[in-house]
């Protein structure tokens, strides 16, 4: 496995064996590793490129300097080290500067979407105890009609102007002081919150330590991202979704790269992507395996990039004949990689490697993956078993410490000697893993984890719904799209107003792109003896018919 290509990683072999990441016993990355980069004034760390096509750029230095005065700031209107602290907005630099301010004035940041309702964003503010919400004047709306809800909800900072009676945050940053030292913190503090969906109840909360997740992902940044400190790297994320903190946030800048920022709003347009990656100097792009389906259906002949040099794909498998037309199209491999919000990079198939049409790659180095069975026994090359990170006796760098406040699933994925990562796959001999299918129910449309119980949860709370299964049918463009099995109350009759009706009321009690893009009306359910519904059955009825 000996690399040609000319990257960071060398020989496959020799990495996976040297490379032992390390976590102090304090740490804080801010300090430590993001700063450094600022030591020349002119080190770029961003380009930013508003939705209007508006530019500009901004120095690892300006990071530091902002970031510092925000963290006073919040300090400045009581936050305290530990609290919450809940971000809804669009891609905007301010985004990157509430995280780093979090990290260094050891509050604990809660990334979230803009696509989030009312709902949603209450039930994490009190799930996670959320004391300070970052949004904008666009969405401060669906805050306001949550906070009745939400008694432990403390300030509101609205980024952007139009802050109303709430905190302006160019105004808290422009009046606070830049000192501000090194905290240094406990490594094993937290450093961040994501929710993650589940398949039965509500997402889970998962914690991100100070030192352990952003150590964790130099292995991201180094070996499969290839960054550089001349790199320009672009990532096609929300800044609600973990992708944004492995590869638009901790991966680069770990290295030193400059992040490529578009903040395009609205659908999605693959022809901006292309135009984009024409007129800017951006090396290496990552995109969902869904925007690469869209975009080799774009005029790639006549695509001319700049400066592009390395390309990725993850948060699902990227179809062989999406990497076959993007190759023939660009002129580049898309090099992919498994990972979870739970963990830094796990698996990819690293720059100069041979490559697999189909396979997720070979274990990252830094960690012991293996193919095991229910009791922790490692099956045999070739043989099916659910994908699983050894933790013991050491506990791995970038590996989360476990749900927080859930021991029912900490129970279920810490079994042994393992985490248990919930993906079925098997391996081959020469160490490559082949991707089966979620071990759970959990739906991964358009990269989005969707769990069925919210969708479940929303339809029934619809008078003309009895009875709902939610489960994944395959799609060729979002890889499956959430389909709705239907029992219908009493007095309504299954129409195409009853099934748009659904559909809406799914898109109004929680994120949009949860709602069900196909229902079918059943008389009833099956079930097992004991009542619980087959949807093992539902599943291989839309695979069959897929």
């Amino acid at each position: 496995m000996t690399g040609t290509h000319d990257n960071l990683v060398g020989d496959y072999l020799e990495t996976y064996q040297t490379f032992k990441p390390t976590k102090p016993e304090r740490y804080n990355w801010a300090y430590e590793i993001f700063d450094k980069w600022g030591d020349d004034p002119d080190h770029l760390a961003m380009v930013w490129v508003s939705d209007a096509d508006e530019s500009k750029e901004i120095t690892y230095r300006e990071f530091t300097e902002r970031s510092k005065r925000l963290a006073n700031a919040l300090s400045g209107i009581g936050a305290q080290p530990g609290d919450r602290v809940l971000t809804m907005m669009h891609r905007v630099p301010e985004w990157w500067e509430i995280v780093l301010a979090s990290i260094r004035g050891r509050f604990v940041s809660a990334p979230g979407t803009t696509l989030m309702t009312p709902k949603d964003i209450a039930y994490r503010i009190n799930t996670a105890d959320v004391s300070v919400v970052f949004t904008d004047a666009e969405n401060v709306g669906k805050v306001e009609e949550a906070r009745s809800e939400c008694p432990g909800l403390r300030e509101i900072v609205i980024v952007g102007g139009n802050s109303g009676n709430y905190h302006d945050y160019e105004e808290l940053v422009g009046n606070a002081s830049t000192e501000l030292p090194n905290p240094n913190n406990s490594a094993d503090d937290l450093l961040m919150l994501y929710f993650t969906s589940g398949t039965t109840g509500y997402p889970k909360m998962v914690p991100i330590t100070h030192a352990s997740y952003p150590i964790g992902h130099i292995s991201t940044g180094k070996f499969w991202m290839d960054q550089r400190p001349t790199d320009l790297h672009w990532t096609l994320s929300d800044t609600g979704w973990a992708q944004a903190a492995w590869s638009c946030f901790f991966g680069p800048w770990n290295m030193g790269s400059a992040l490529f920022i578009h903040d395009q709003r609205g659908k999605y347009d693959p022809k901006s992507t292309l135009e984009m990656l024409e007129k800017y100097p951006i090396t290496t792009f990552f995109a969902p395996p869904t925007a690469y389906r869209m975009l080799v259906l774009e005029d790639l002949e006549s695509f001319q990039p700049k400066a592009l040099r390395h390309c990725m794909g993850a948060g699902e498998p990227v179809n062989p004949e999406v990497i076959d037309a993007w190759q023939n199209g660009v002129g580049m491999h898309i090099w992919e990689a498994y990972g979870q919000t739970e963990s830094t990079l796990l698996a990819a198939t690293f720059p100069g490697m041979k490559h697999k049409p189909g396979s997720m790659g070979v274990t990252a180095p830094g960690y012991y993956m293996a193919v095991v069975d229910d009791d922790g026994n490692e099956r045999s090359d070739g043989q099916e078993g659910e994908i699983a990170v050894r933790v013991t006796p050491d506990w791995p760098v970038g590996l989360y410490p476990g749900y927080l406040e859930n021991e029912e699933a900490n129970a279920k994925v810490f079994r042994g000697d393992w985490y248990y990562t919930g993906d079925r796959a098997t391996r081959d001999e020469d160490g490559y893993f082949w991707f089966i299918g979620r071990a759970d129910d959990v739906i991964i449309s358009a990269s989005y984890r969707i769990g069925p119980f919210e969708v479940e949860s929303a339809l029934l709370e619809h008078d003309a719904c009895a009875e709902a299964a939610v489960v994944a049918k395959p799609d060729p463009v979002r890889t499956n799209i959430v389909k709705a099995f239907v029992v219908l109350a009493p007095g309504y009759e299954a129409s195409d107003e009853i099934l748009v009706q659904l559909q809406d009321h799914v898109k109004t009690t929680t994120a949009p792109y949860k709602y069900p893009r196909e229902i079918e009306f059943l008389p009833e359910l099956p079930k097992t003896i004991s009542g619980k519904i087959r949807r093992t059955e539902l599943r291989e009825r839309e695979g069959a018919s897929s």
